[in-house]
């Protein structure tokens, strides 16, 4: 929440006096048009309950009520955060969970349950009472202001405060009174200010702190779904790949024990070929370590760790990155790995014949992010799928406080957008 204080002094801009005076203006239309509304309003509340026995015809009224009262409880909010600066979340309605007539009855049931409605409306009641009393001492400041000039005219006496009548000549002390009731009219200004700011800008720390601890809810269960996606597929890697060559290691060095004094020759062909599927399995090793930790990606940076990838890939890659320096490595790690990993969906399922990578950093909600887009032109219709490719680097990306967007629709092309905060 950020909010601008005043000065009585103002500044070379003249701001705060602006500021002020838009607040004074707020008071007055408010306490003029403001009360009325706050009684029609009530007056509506009586009629809806009056009614209710009446074939449920008030209960319909109510229900109209609670509608009026979450648009004027939303202007409100509008209202205090455009004239204060304040960052508020608008009020907006409940969204419907459930479906049928018991799914809205809900809905209505945390609309009236909703206590920033009822702050607003708070605020707004005492916004009207202070308008009120501003108007009320504007009227009488003005007053005061005009009969202390009593001496220059030909009457003997004037009206003053409390139908008090007060000599000519002893008028012109009524200015004091005319400067105190200015000050007060001042005073309301503040009053409002303190008050309204206090009921708004609570809301919007509320709301700030809900929403980061709902992010921080999507993040943890990204990571975790990230963490059981990936365990998942080093274990297939292993049980798939690397377990059965291993084996098959183990049996032909056996076959070759047997045989080094009877046939030595048949020995030496089983241990060479016992030597090149133990290459082989280094190799899978490696590359499945490379899914997990790319130290390309410490030593060399995000670009020459896309190039690397770039320079496996079973089919043309354009790479085009343009980055300056380093940025966390959580970061940069999540936009590795989420091309990493669409390079080889790509390649496994899309049939496309060339990908397009592009890595940039973009400014997002007033922080930098590191923004990479991957686009083939194979033939689409690719979905998240739980434990799918796809959903690893969603996982991944959430992990990171990160978005992902897909679209692919059939004949393709098949474009993976991701968004990860890079801020240091």
């Amino acid at each position: 929440m950020t909010s601008t204080p005043w000065s009585l002094a103002g500044t070379a801009t003249g701001r705060p006096p602006l500021k002020m005076g838009m607040t004074l203006l707020h008071l007055a239309v408010l306490g003029t048009f403001g009360t009325i509304a706050l009684t029609l309003l009530v007056t509506w509340l009586a009629l809806g309950i009056g009614l209710t026995p009446l074939l449920g015809i008030g209960l319909l009224i109510l229900v109209g009520l609670l509608y009026t009262l979450f648009a004027v409880a939303r202007t409100e909010i509008l209202r205090i955060s455009g004239l204060y600066g304040i960052d508020a979340v608008p009020l907006s309605w409940p969204a419907r969970r459930g479906p049928g007539f018991g799914g809205y009855l809900k809905t209505l049931g945390r609309a009236l349950g909703d206590g920033r409605m009822w702050a607003s409306i708070g605020s707004l009641v005492l916004s009207c009472i202070i308008g009120t009393i501003m108007l009320g001492v504007l009227q009488w400041t003005v007053h005061l202001a005009i009969i202390s000039f009593a001496p220059l005219t030909n009457v003997d006496t004037v009206a003053g405060p409390f139908l008090m009548h007060t000599p000519a000549d002893q008028a012109p002390w009524l200015m004091l009174l005319a400067i105190a009731g200015a000050g007060i009219v001042i005073g309301t200004a503040f009053l409002h200010r303190s008050i309204t700011v206090g009921i708004i800008g609570s809301l919007a720390r509320e709301t700030e702190l809900t929403e980061r601890v709902r992010s921080t809810t999507v993040q943890r269960e990204g990571a975790v779904r990230a963490a059981e996606v990936e365990r998942t597929r080093i274990e297939r890697d292993l049980h798939d790949g690397v377990q059965p060559r291993l084996v098959s290691v183990a049996m032909t060095l056996g076959l070759a024990h047997q045989q080094i004094d009877s046939n030595p020759e048949q020995a030496k062909e089983l241990v060479a070929e016992a030597h090149a599927s133990t290459k082989s399995a280094i190799t899978e090793l490696r590359q499945l370590t490379r899914g997990i930790y790319a130290s390309v990606l410490d030593d060399r940076g995000l670009d020459a760790a896309l190039s690397a990838v770039a320079g496996r890939s079973h089919i043309p890659v354009q790479l085009d990155v343009q980055l300056e320096g380093r940025y966390p490595r959580v970061a940069e790690a999540a936009v590795y790995f989420a091309i990493a990993e669409a390079l080889t969906n790509s390649a496994k399922h899309s049939r496309a014949q060339r990908c397009q990578v592009t890595v940039r950093v973009r400014e997002a909600n007033g922080q930098p992010h590191l923004w990479a887009r991957v686009e083939d032109n194979g033939v689409g219709s690719a979905r998240i799928t739980p434990g799918g490719g796809l959903d690893g680097i969603n996982n991944r990306v959430l992990a990171a406080g990160g978005t992902l967007h897909l679209q692919s629709p059939a004949g393709g092309p098949t474009t993976v957008e991701v968004s990860v905060p890079c801020a240091y």
